[in-house]
């Protein structure tokens, strides 16, 4: 039995994953070649010390690639306000200038979608800014934090509150874990300060770690009463697909994070299980419920394509004593949909895709793709995480992918930098590509490739899933036409020599480049 590192939950902060994981946001290679790089079993193994057992952050780096700098990012603040805060009977405080809500009205499309998708009372999303000015930078904010924690609980009546840290805060140095234990026992109700700044962390997906430590550590129910039936799904905001494979063999859904109420947060505790669509989001806090309430952590891959569902199931059936009625779902869906599968295949032959979403999550649409018979040889995931929380080899996305599916030649690590994306697609010139993060899509509609995006991450999940991405597929081939015109009629805002670069990655292997361009600008301006 493999022992990992265990989660501390004493702590009220979070490791980063660049140091708990080895998070990595810049890499260029084929898939193969990063599992053998990434080494999963040795860092599961020894996760938090170096390969060998050598002190931690040796001989299990990562080697990766430095670029100069960022275009567009993400921070861990907003993944924490569109976890928590899409929390429908809790609030979230963000102690925080103003513009770190600019992005709410986006959150708040997507929770009241997600509220919808899953049948509950549609309402807006409820978060709060403590809105830190000039003065309070100078002089400190904690009673305008006091202030808003009462004022949210008066005018609310939350069964918790949240507070999120940001940049601002983080350099005055607020004790926002002094004030929340103040107000918990003023209240009565759980007050999680969560210290989620924006630098912080290299890569956001920190951010979903910082929300699940926070819930576990004050918000599921310390001393669990076993519900014999229920199985926690870490998710985003997406359709309701798991019910309908765990439904039939007689288990219920509690789905975690967004959108479920205080009390079901609490319950996951209490669950048989906890599985989720993707290991990146979902790995922390199944680790975390294991390892403190002996709740198990689903050790199969994600339920994408056939072979992966069969492995998530059979794990899923041996935990809830339910192996033959699962083995008689199985041949059922496999002789339901096949049918329709090999008509999709008929339509979608010879074509080509391309995938940029989220590390795991990208593992798994590829798959689906091959499924369908669709050729892949260029994909970018966001971040790589070389192991996972849950330290499982079961759970080594990219090498089941790699291994059942076979290689992908370009598979680069990039973290949403649009300037880089014109080379990627261009080395692989794909039919279409699949995307999570919708910034970068009008770029690819630009130069004639249709994009979907993939705005219910669910949707490509189990059998029915495989079905779903292929009829989808076709709507949005249909739309090849506008690309081309589209082309036609665009300049991309990049000069000739950038766009003709072979190696997307050349300004990190040659930074000097930029020096040299600021020297030839000078020059220019002098003359003038």
């Amino acid at each position: 039995m493999v022992k990992y590192n265990s989660i501390n939950l004493n702590l009220v902060d979070v490791e980063n994953r660049e140091k708990r994981l080895g998070t990595i946001i810049a890499w260029d290679g084929s898939a193969s070649g990063l599992v053998k790089q990434s080494n999963y079993q040795a860092r599961a193994l020894k996760k938090g010390q170096g390969c060998g057992g050598s002190p931690k952050g040796q001989s299990c780096k990562l080697c990766e690639l430095k670029m100069p700098f960022n275009q567009q990012t993400m921070c861990t603040q907003s993944i924490v306000a569109c976890q928590v805060g899409n929390i429908p009977d809790a609030i979230l405080i963000e102690h925080s200038s103003i513009g770190c809500s600019a992005i709410h009205p986006r959150f708040n499309v997507g929770y009241k979608i997600g509220l919808a998708r899953r049948k509950k009372k549609v309402e807006n999303i409820q978060i709060v800014s403590t809105n830190l000015l000039e003065r309070d930078m100078v002089f400190g904010a904690s009673e305008k934090l006091r202030q808003s924690i009462q004022d949210a609980w008066v005018r609310f009546k939350p069964k918790a509150i949240f507070i999120s840290a940001a940049c601002t805060t983080a350099i005055i140095g607020e004790d926002i874990v002094s004030v929340a234990k103040e107000a918990e026992e003023k209240l009565g109700i759980p007050v999680v300060p969560l210290s989620c700044e924006g630098f912080r962390s290299k890569h956001w997906s920190t951010g979903f770690d910082i929300s699940q430590h926070g819930i576990i550590r004050q918000i599921v129910n310390k001393k669990p009463k076993k519900q014999k039936n229920l199985i926690n799904i870490i998710a985003l905001w997406g359709t309701d697909y798991f019910s309908e494979m765990l439904n039939p063999l007689g288990l219920k859904v509690n789905y975690l994070i967004d959108m479920a109420t205080v009390d079901e947060l609490a319950q996951s505790s209490e669950a048989i299980a906890s599985a989720t669509f993707c290991h990146t989001l979902g790995s922390y806090y199944a680790a975390a419920l294991e390892q403190e309430y002996g709740v198990p952590d689903i050790k199969a891959p994600q339920p994408y394509g056939f072979p992966a569902t069969d492995d998530w199931l059979r794990a899923i059936s041996k935990v809830a004593s339910k192996e033959k009625e699962v083995e008689e779902y199985i041949i059922k869906e496999h002789e339901r949909v096949q049918p329709k599968i090999d008509e999709l295949k008929k339509k979608l032959k010879g074509v080509k895709g391309f995938v940029a979403t989220g590390s795991a999550y990208a593992h798994g649409i590829i798959s689906v793709l091959k499924e369908l018979g669709v050729e892949v040889n260029g994909s970018v995931v966001f971040h790589h995480d070389p192991v996972y929380d849950g330290g499982d080899e079961r759970q080594d996305t990219l090498k089941y992918l790699v291994h059942n599916y076979g290689d992908i030649e370009h598979l680069t690590v990039s973290k949403t930098q649009q300037f880089q994306f014109y080379g990627l697609l261009r080395r692989v010139n794909p039919d279409f590509i699949i995307i999570r993060h919708n910034g970068l899509a009008p770029l690819a509609a630009k130069i004639g490739i249709p994009a979907f995006a993939l705005g219910d991450e669910h949707l490509p999940v189990g059998y029915e899933g495989i079905i779903r991405v292929g009829e989808a597929l076709l709507n949005v081939l249909a739309r090849r036409k506008f690309g081309e015109n589209l082309k036609k009629h665009v300049k991309l805002p990049y000069t000739k020599w950038w766009l003709e670069q072979e190696d997307p990655f050349i300004l990190a292997k040659h930074p000097e480049i930029l020096d040299e361009e600021r020297e030839v600008m000078v020059k220019k301006e002098k003359l003038c």
